[in-house]
């Protein structure tokens, strides 16, 4: 009878962590992690920090590979695959899913002026009330950025995802992302259970 696995993925910003764990005990198995020294980052201007989303998916394959290698078995399946992953991040992708521009990710503080001048004019009521934050810093107002200093790519995107939500792309070829992610990055209204319209309409995205 085959072994029964689960498979674990952690995309950090220094690093991409991959687990192997028995699916019956969660007992660890086997790990590997890329690179070796800590991941670029890149900083264009002053309070910008961007990564390639491909050099996630590169570092993810190769640490994959060294987990596997390490776990001298020959006969298992897995059963099931979980994603953590550096939160608020902003990955643009065209209708070839195809990376349009490096990933502004979470300790990036570009946006941070259009988030709190939404906060002002939507009003404390609703951001901290319907989701549960201001918009500050988070992915609803990195695309906001995009959207007024990008505005050629702003028209190629054809989705905009959290990182989990790009790997999870390379792993099934399926776009999805989930309400916590998009709480995460203050697109979700919890008084009304659905995507905050009101703060996407106040945006224009």
């Amino acid at each position: 009878m085959a072994k029964k696995y689960l498979l674990g993925f952690d995309i950090g910003s220094s690093s991409v962590k991959v687990s192997i764990l028995n699916s019956e005990n969660g007992k660890l198995i086997s790990s590997a992690f890329s690179p070796n020294a800590e991941m670029k980052i890149s900083s264009p201007n002053i309070g910008w920090a961007e990564q390639n989303p491909e050099d996630w998916w590169k570092h993810l394959k190769i640490a994959t590979k060294e987990a596997l290698a390490n776990l001298h078995a020959s006969n298992y399946e897995f059963v099931g695959i979980g994603i953590s992953y550096q939160m608020h991040g902003l990955v643009l992708v065209n209708k070839d899913k195809k990376v349009l521009r490096p990933s502004i990710i979470w300790c990036d503080s570009r946006a941070v002026g259009y988030g709190d001048t939404a906060f002002d004019e939507l009003g404390s009521d609703y951001c901290l009330g319907d989701c549960l934050n201001s918009p500050g810093n988070f992915t609803a107002s990195k695309l906001k950025w995009v959207k007024e200093n990008e505005p050629n790519v702003y028209e190629e995107i054809y989705k905009f995802m959290l990182p989990g939500d790009y790997i999870a792309m390379k792993l099934s070829g399926e776009i999805n992302t989930t309400i916590s992610g998009l709480s995460e990055g203050i697109i979700w209204d919890f008084k009304k259970n659905s995507i905050a319209d009101d703060l996407l309409k106040y945006y224009l995205i």
